[in-house]
């Protein structure tokens, strides 16, 4: 890991496109500028954790929830209906 000490106003290029500006400097925090391209993604460490644990816990949800969301949402087969599958042919 390579530290900087910078000052506001003062800014960091990283490779030939990418340019990070300190903007302002108060008690324990800073602010920054960062100017990329569109293509480039910038996301915030916390957040993409939060996305992380919230995707884990989507992908652990039991059968339960999806027979209730599909029944919230009428799409449960109806009593009575045979599936395809258990249809003689």
């Amino acid at each position: 890991m390579l530290v900087l000490t910078r000052k506001a106003g003062e800014k960091i290029v990283i490779g030939d496109d990418i340019t990070i500006t300190i903007l302002d400097v108060r008690g324990d925090g800073i602010r920054i500028g960062i100017d990329a391209p569109r293509g480039i993604k910038i996301q915030r460490e916390e957040v993409l954790l939060a996305v992380a644990e919230a995707n884990v816990a989507a992908a652990a949800a039991d059968d339960s929830v999806e027979e209730q969301l599909k029944s919230a949402l009428g799409l449960s087969p109806q009593a009575g209906t045979a599936k395809p599958e258990d249809q003689a042919s």
